[in-house]
């Protein structure tokens, strides 16, 4: 390891250590003769929180945090990532230091092994009433494998999860299907036509901005966002991750040996070869690819909505409407399926867990069971009564002044709270109901009808739709899912999976990202050496470490 390396790592731990031993202190604050207040400890404490899928500092003062705190008497210490997702729970282990609530995600299994966060069976069964009417018959799925069949960890998604606001494999802009004529567009081809057809018609922007057929952020980690996902997706493969899996036999398959995803990458680098590929597509930063969008230029895009939402609520707040989004149902040909709308259940898998040096342990999972109450659940994702949203005739009604500032402001979340706190907390999911008949969230059919733009609504109107949904395959169609989403999967810390999969992940990134842009002459032998490294890398042994614990979660759930 160079001396550079080592030092970080050394200044990382350091860090980590001292951050964690500051907040522990703060968790002393509650005493154990302390007042209980409608049958809930409310006397102020404060417990630090580990959230490995943040990336910038959270402060735990805006609105529905400070309702938050008056109603549980809980204030959260959130931290993030020192040095890195990837290394973070690790020198947290090496530590033995641990804040009080941590989130590791894939990394769970490895503070299960270090014995560093508790089992919460025995709580969840004696206290746990929130959790259990949120979990109902799905409690199960919270178990950490067939061989350690305790629970360890709460949260993270819904037990529900209705999708009123598909996604699709690709996007393009509205201003490009009007022009058009809202043509039909359900292949990788199709798509193609119509790029570069509108370019050729209207090579610039209004403002004189050269116009970008396809951009790709693809540059660090969402290269399996924008890109390794895609390709899958355009095959009408579920979404696993980097794997395609057979629910009924259980076998699972690293993605990228598949034949079949082969084509798709074929076509990046034919539309790299025509000119339609943004060719910073994998150099460009964030800042870079947003502002791009926020500019109008970017034709078609090929992203999770999460990632360019903020970039949209831009055009928007400028009255540039019809350079968002229409996300199509777009597949490599007409023999795949769009799976935007398929049900996987309930994940189980990540959660939030108690660490074992937690000094307010019941506290701690007080505060768990309480954000799975209806009371807590409704000011997470709504607001707080009055101030953001209203009863009429019975129904929540999200205020007008408060929806449009959600609409257009890339910092709602930041500066109310309302969804902030959501994830990665147990919730109940989208199109799940209270005991009134109103949606826990604000995310309903209606809500999402109410609210499209101008340019939304004549796309609808050109395709003779009354909601985006009814452009792709329904979920009855494509069935639900009996093993849940693999990268959602706790790896058991004394296999070398986690060792294999990264070591292929990376090598694709880099040598798809070659092939990509390289000559389409080249691409097959290309192609071909993929294929071989894959298996020098050891991916058979991966295929088969995966399909056993696909097998072990089939036969747990099921």
């Amino acid at each position: 390891m160079k001396k550079r390396k080592l030092l970080s790592l050394v200044m990382a731990i350091t860090l980590t250590v001292t951050s964690f031993v500051g907040c522990g202190k703060k968790s002393e604050e509650a005493s154990s003769d302390t007042p209980i207040l409608d049958g809930m400890d409310k006397t102020p404490i404060t417990l630090t929180f580990f959230n490995c899928d943040l990336n910038e500092d959270w402060d735990f003062t805006d609105e529905v945090a400070k309702k938050i705190t008056e109603l549980t008497g809980v204030t959260l210490e959130i931290t993030h990532p020192v040095a890195g997702d990837t290394q973070a729970i690790p020198l947290m282990i090496a530590s033995g230091e641990y804040p009080d609530l941590i989130y590791a995600k894939g990394d769970t299994g490895k503070l299960i092994d270090a014995g560093a966060i508790i089992k919460l069976d025995d709580m969840i069964e004696e206290k746990g009433e929130n959790l259990k009417a949120l979990y109902g018959d799905q409690l199960d799925r919270l178990k950490a494998s067939a061989d350690d069949p305790s629970i360890y960890t709460v949260g993270t998604y819904g037990v529900s999860a209705e999708v009123y606001e598909p996604g699709g494999t690709l996007q393009i802009q509205h201003d490009v299907l009007k022009e058009l004529g809202y043509p039909e567009i359900n292949t990788i081809y199709d798509y193609e036509e119509a790029i570069k057809s509108y370019i050729e018609a209207n090579p610039t922007t209004e403002d004189g901005q050269q116009r970008i057929g396809l951009s790709l952020m693809a540059s660090d980690w969402r290269w399996l966002i924008t890109t390794g996902n895609i390709a899958s997706a355009a095959l009408g493969i579920p979404d696993d991750g980097q794997f395609k899996v057979d629910d009924e036999t259980g076998e699972t398959t690293y993605k990228f040996t598949l034949p079949e995803i082969k084509e798709y990458f074929q076509w990046l680098n034919h539309m790299n070869d025509i000119g339609l590929l943004d060719p910073e597509s994998f150099t460009q930063k964030e800042d870079t690819y947003k502002a791009k969008i926020s500019s109008g230029r970017v034709v078609g895009l090929s992203d999770a909505a999460w990632d360019y939402s903020d970039a949209e609520k831009t055009l928007l707040s400028e009255g540039n409407a019809g350079s968002t989004y229409a996300r199509l149902p777009v597949t490599v040909s007409e023999e795949y399926k769009d799976q935007s709308l398929k049900n996987y259940g309930f994940g189980g898998g990540w959660g939030i867990a108690i660490s074992e040096s937690c000094e307010n342990k019941e506290r701690a999972f007080e505060f768990l069971d309480w954000m799975a109450s209806d009371e807590a659940q409704v000011l997470l994702n709504w607001g707080i009564e009055g101030e953001h949203y209203t009863v009429e005739d019975g129904k929540r009604v999200v205020k007008p002044e408060v929806q449009e500032q959600k609409n257009t402001d890339p910092d709602f979340s930041k500066k109310t709270g309302i969804g902030a706190y959501v994830y990665p907390f147990p919730q109940r999911g989208v199109g799940a109901v209270d005991s009134t008949g109103n949606s826990y969230t604000t995310t309903t059919i209606e809500n999402v009808i109410a609210n499209y733009n101008d340019a939304q609504k004549e796309t609808l109107a050109g395709y003779g739709i009354d909601d985006f949904t009814e452009m792709f395959p329904s979920s009855e169609e494509l069935g639900i899912s009996k093993h849940g989403q693999v990268w959602q999967y706790t790896i058991p810390s004394d296999s070398d999976i986690s060792i294999i999969q990264q070591k292929c992940d990376d090598y694709i990134q880099q040598a798809v990202t070659q092939a990509i842009l390289g000559k389409p002459e080249d691409f097959d032998k290309a192609w071909d050496e993929i294929q071989a490294t894959l298996k020098s890398y050891g991916v058979d042994s991966l295929n088969e470490q995966m399909t056993n614990l696909t097998k072990e979660r089939l036969e747990l759930w099921n």
